[in-house]
């Protein structure tokens, strides 16, 4: 199914990932570097993987990896991606910005690469007290009542734009009341997870159990 086309007032553009990835995964993750740049405060909710801010060489390989072999791309370039994706994260370092990430704690579990390499992953985790910038939520699968059910991946940067991840496509969104809903989730999401010690304590479970 070709991208839908839309029109110069449209308020969200959906593309799907075989045009965005056309060129090779590494465009891809640089095409991002300016709206990285421009944004002083990110929101992110991941139902199923690290969000690529927080992960490490290895884990983002075996995730680009995996999206070339679904895709069928003619030639693998994840590697490359992966070190670009790297690159581009390095602006959870900056204090002047704000980095609110949330994951369900099943996240923990999806193992991308190698025991090796998703022990590094979560070990580069629990680093992230360290970053004054970065505020990491995790939501315990025992949650009862859940206020919001898992959802798909969304990012939302600042007030302006919400990107959702679709499994053949990426939807975004500048509609400002489509926004906000995205923005009401993510607070539901946020009311239920766990932080600090408690955010530790589930990581370094994930760890024992698959060491």
């Amino acid at each position: 199914m070709p991208a839908v086309p839309q029109s110069p007032n449209s308020e969200s553009t959906y593309t799907e990932w075989r045009h965005k990835i056309g060129d090779g995964l590494k465009p891809l993750q640089n095409s991002l570097v300016q709206l990285f740049q421009q944004t002083r405060l990110f929101r992110i909710y991941s139902s199923t993987l690290v969000p690529g801010l927080l992960q490490t060489e290895g884990y983002a390989a075996a995730v680009l990896r995996t999206v070339a072999e679904f895709e069928e791309l003619p030639f693998d370039d994840s590697s490359e991606a992966a070190r670009a994706r790297v690159e581009r994260s390095r602006v959870i370092h900056d204090p002047e910005r704000r980095f609110v990430l949330l994951i369900e704690e099943a996240v923990l579990y999806h193992q991308l690469g190698d025991a090796k390499i998703m022990a590094a992953q979560l070990d580069y985790l629990l680093t992230t007290d360290a970053l004054q910038s970065v505020s990491l939520g995790i939501i315990p699968m025992a949650t009862r009542e859940r206020a919001q059910l898992p959802h798909e991946t969304f990012h939302v940067y600042d007030e302006t734009l919400a990107s959702v991840e679709l499994v053949s496509a990426e939807v975004n969104i500048t509609q400002a009341s489509e926004i906000a809903l995205y923005l009401k989730a993510f607070e539901q999401l946020r009311s239920m997870a766990v932080y600090g010690a408690e955010a530790r304590a589930l990581i370094l479970k994930a760890l024992e159990d698959l060491r």
